[in-house]
């Protein structure tokens, strides 16, 4: 079964909160015949709309492909926050690569955050940006956790922008009774993710990018130049880039062996009106440290947009409030008969150490996908990385690229199934509070 088609209508946005408050953007046309380009992108997310952006402000001549609408993907589905870093910590990637390539990761995700308030303001993209995530505890273990790793943070890379938070100061920030103290990044940040897609969008069409909506790729030659064929079409280039994460099918095995698609899910709540105290009385975002995390924030008409729950097969639940009904009641009892107005679901692409999968797939072709559910910044950073590859600055991209990687095992046959089993697991400790 193809994901691009499992869960939604052919050239359609879910029907989500999202693009019900997007500012329209009209479609683009399919791809037909054939093209030439210095490089064709595959996926209209922020990887790829970030890729063709940069390149086409270079002089680049560009077409990008994308099988459904510029970000239908998990670009236009997400939480919407910008953290800082990368998914994993930094003391555990000081272990995994040794400090000195730490610091280098440290600063690229840094360049990520800065990217991506840069285009907002450069490109005027109405997307609600606001600054503030916080990272909130519910055992008393987490909250240690959180505020050594917040000293960690500004002891060894003078990042002083996060302040921690015992149970009282958190309650002033999210009251919730599941939450026993945290840490609040005023570094970080939240945004409309659709309307920031759809924003790169319009900065890559009047660049120059020429954008083919509903052209799914069905096959990649490679060569010198490549050559990337749809139903309708054909394009040959001198380069290629990959920019598909958890919509990449079966266009390259070796990239679908080591990123994974898996469904999180989003629900939109009625207005809550004067109740916004009651739930986030500080506009921030908020994740917290769950294994399957939960992740909120509010949504600029005041409603609570709360993201949990995940799953592993190709379709979405049939009840999708009910499914984020259940962690949202946990996080905030008051709200348990609250009015559920959207729910969606989305498909993104993780790894086995949730580190971004970056790769010279051939001389012409790269990839970047597997953000792990922290791609917000990391996807549109690695899409400037690509572009500047394809001119000859590799250093950002190469950084990336020798994260260590690893294919799930047992192949796509078994990495769902055991996904669940560690995932139930996981699940099992959190309600422990383990």
């Amino acid at each position: 079964m193809n994901l691009l088609y499992a869960n939604d209508q052919r050239g359609e946005y879910p029907p989500s909160w999202y693009a019900a408050t997007a500012t329209p953007l009209a479609s683009y046309p399919p791809l037909k015949g054939a093209q030439r380009t210095d490089v064709c992108v595959i996926g209209a997310g922020y990887t790829g709309l970030s890729a063709a952006l940069h390149l086409a402000e270079a002089g680049r001549s560009v077409i990008l492909l994308e099988a459904q609408r510029v970000g239908f993907g998990a670009s236009g589905r997400n939480g919407g926050q910008l953290g800082s870093g990368q998914r994993m910590e930094q003391d555990a990637l000081e272990r995994l690569v040794g400090a000195p390539e730490a610091a280098k990761l440290w600063d690229l995700a840094e360049d990520a955050k800065t990217l991506v308030k840069d285009l907002a303001a450069r490109f005027d993209i109405d997307c609600h940006l606001k600054p503030g995530v916080a990272w909130t505890a519910s055992t008393d273990a987490d909250v240690r956790h959180m505020h050594s790793y917040a000293a960690h943070l500004e002891k060894n890379y003078g990042y002083d922008q996060i302040e921690t938070l015992d149970h009282a100061a958190l309650q002033a920030v999210c009251p919730s009774p599941d939450y026993r103290g945290g840490i609040l990044d005023m570094g970080a940040a939240h945004l409309h993710p659709l309307n920031f897609a759809l924003g790169l969008a319009r900065a890559a069409a009047a660049a120059g990018v020429r954008i083919f909506e509903r052209s799914a790729v069905h096959h990649i030659e490679e060569g010198a130049p490549a050559s990337v064929r749809t139903d309708a079409g054909h394009v040959t280039a001198d380069h290629v880039i990959l920019a598909c994460n958890g919509y990449l099918g079966g266009l390259n095995r070796r990239v679908a062996a080591r990123v994974m698609p898996i469904n999180n899910f989003i629900a939109a709540t009625e207005p809550l009106g004067d109740g916004v105290k009651d739930v986030l009385p500080r506009d921030v975002a908020v994740a917290d440290s769950r294994f399957v995390v939960n992740y909120f924030r509010l949504s600029h008409d005041g409603r609570l947009l709360f993201g949990g729950g995940e799953s592993y097969g190709y379709r979405f639940p049939s009840d999708i409030c009910a499914k984020v009904r259940k962690p949202m009641s946990v996080v905030f009892p008051h709200l348990k008969d609250v009015r559920i107005d959207y729910a969606w679901g989305g498909t993104l692409g993780i790894t086995m150490k949730r580190l971004p999968f970056l790769s010279r797939l051939a001389p012409n072709i790269l990839s970047a996908s597997g953000y792990s559910g922290h791609g917000v910044g990391t996807a549109t950073h690695a899409g400037q990385l690509m572009a500047r590859a394809v001119q000859g600055d590799g250093d950002g991209f190469d950084t990336m690229a020798a994260l260590p990687s690893q294919p799930f095992p047992g192949g796509p046959a078994m990495r769902s199934p055991l996904l669940v089993l560690a995932m139930s697991w996981y699940a099992l400790r959190d309600r422990l509070g383990v």
